[in-house]
């Protein structure tokens, strides 16, 4: 009996030690669990780039391959045929000098040579004259009155006040705004060539004065977009002062349209400025990438960008697994229906056709996507769910022609604004960051009008100065605003 208990009792104790050390290897288990997945994360964020997320091209290492262009069996530069790009004659009116190259002997027997040639070959040589600022002196004389005595001196007109002229408060505020120099650099510009010597802080209070300028017509153009039939919105991060010995974060938002771009910059990437933005009652197509700010906006006038819906298949694709395959389906897809909106931009494919043809990819999309969402690995299905969430927002563009469906119109309105943000480490005031958004709205906008910035902001200015009603930054003719530039 002593021996079975003592048997018992040695039996318990070895099932004790077995669940003890079963309980132990579950623990290991678990924690290698978790950091098999904690690796494979690490691992996944270490081979995104930009060609498989939203990371800049500027973020991406050294020695990141690239998509390879497709060889074309051509040589570089210009092609046999091709148009030539020659610099065009200006009109005669418009010459100031002319030499006339008369030769006075035959280059062949020496013969003396007479007559006129009626149509001689032209070549023209443009020059800069010598630079050099013209300096108006108000002389402000005083005299007294013979009855009552009183001295009354002559007053310097109100737009005369500042000791810079229109043109001169004009090019400061467009070195800054369009070519991205520094105020240093600025003062040092305009002293190399003009012989002007400014101070750093002279320069800060023209760009102060020119967006008092600005004001009317920045608000005007935003009220031509958020009354537009199409825009196209982007943001990115941008730096306003500082909080706590630290740069504080902004974001500089972009509204375009055909013709006419607004800027504005926040501390805050919400909705609420989004909304703010393209007015609460905004009612055109908006194209955006799958940004949180924008779920306000009707999915059915809302197009989102296929240059990151690629990278995310793309994404896909890197990371392999049962969602690598699919990605690749899609990103087949993606080619396909790309190459036939090429073939409709080009004349070459009937909108009907398209239209028709697109049926079927939309059906395929939708179903590879809810395949990944049910089958593929976890970050996979994580994005194919997130993007079934705004699937009727993917094909907006096939029912309404003009529309892209690419948010690359917008992108490439902001990136000046982002290398402007590069060199200059943002503002400093909210009226810096009200200077930035001013002057990149009428530079950006102008730009695509085609029309002088140089002499737009010194009308402005002018205006301003005098009290009166400056230009606009609105297009003179009514344009299709859902053909945004391609």
């Amino acid at each position: 009996m002593v021996e079975v208990d003592a048997r018992d009792a040695r039996i318990a104790e070895l099932e004790a030690q077995v669940a003890a050390r079963d309980e132990v290897i579950a623990g290991l288990m678990a924690k290698v669990e978790a950091l098999t997945a904690r690796v494979a994360e690490l691992e996944a964020r270490l081979n995104q780039n930009s060609s498989n997320s939203s990371k800049p091209p500027s973020s991406d290492a050294p020695g990141t391959p690239r998509q390879p262009k497709k060889p074309t069996g051509r040589r570089p530069g210009g092609q046999p045929g091709h148009k030539k790009h020659e610099r065009a004659l200006l009109p005669p009116e418009d010459v100031q000098h002319v030499v006339e190259l008369v030769p006075k002997e035959c280059g062949g027997c020496k013969r003396r040579l007479h007559g006129q040639d009626t149509a001689p070959r032209r070549h023209q040589v443009v020059e800069v004259p010598p630079l050099s600022a013209i300096v108006t002196e108000y002389r402000c004389h005083a005299l007294q009155c013979p009855d009552c005595e009183v001295v009354t001196r002559g007053e310097v007109p109100a737009h005369a006040r500042s000791v810079f002229g229109d043109r001169l408060a004009a090019l400061a505020s467009l070195l800054v705004g369009k070519y991205r120099l520094s105020k240093r650099l600025v003062k040092d510009a305009l002293s190399d060539m003009l012989g002007v010597e400014l101070s750093v802080g002279s320069v800060s209070n023209l760009e102060g004065e020119m967006s008092q300028a600005l004001a009317p017509a920045a608000a005007e153009a935003l009220d031509y977009v958020r009354a537009s039939e199409a825009a196209n919105a982007d943001e990115t991060g941008f730096v306003q002062g500082r909080e706590g010995g630290r740069a504080a974060r902004a974001w500089l938002w972009v509204a375009a349209t055909a013709l006419v771009v607004v800027f504005h910059i926040a501390t805050s990437r919400s909705g609420k400025v989004a909304r703010h933005l393209l007015g609460a009652d905004f009612a055109g197509f908006l194209t955006t990438d799958r940004w949180s700010a924008y779920e306000w906006v009707d999915p059915g006038l809302r197009q989102l960008c296929w240059a990151h819906l690629t990278r995310d298949f793309q994404g896909f694709i890197d990371r392999g697994g049962r969602g690598g395959r699919i990605g690749r389906e899609l990103m087949r897809e993606r080619n396909r229906f790309f190459k036939w909106y090429h073939r409709v931009r080009d004349g070459t494919m009937t909108r009907e056709h398209f239209e028709e043809r697109m049926r079927g990819v939309e059906r395929t999309v939708g179903q590879l996507l809810r395949k990944a969402a049910r089958r593929a690995e976890k970050k996979t299905a994580g994005m194919a769910r997130e993007i079934l969430q705004w699937e009727k927002c993917l094909w907006t563009f096939v029912d309404v022609p003009g529309l892209e469906p690419t948010n690359n119109f917008g992108e490439r309105c902001i990136r000046h604004a982002v290398m402007y943000r590069k060199t200059s480490f943002g503002t400093q005031s909210e009226e810096g960051s009200r200077f930035v958004e001013r002057i990149f709205t009428a530079t950006t906008t102008l730009k695509l009008q085609g029309r002088d910035v140089l002499a737009f902001l010194t009308d402005t200015l002018a205006a301003h100065r005098r009290g009166l009603r400056g230009p606009s930054l609105l297009p003179t003719a009514p344009v299709p605003q859902l053909a945004l530039a391609a």
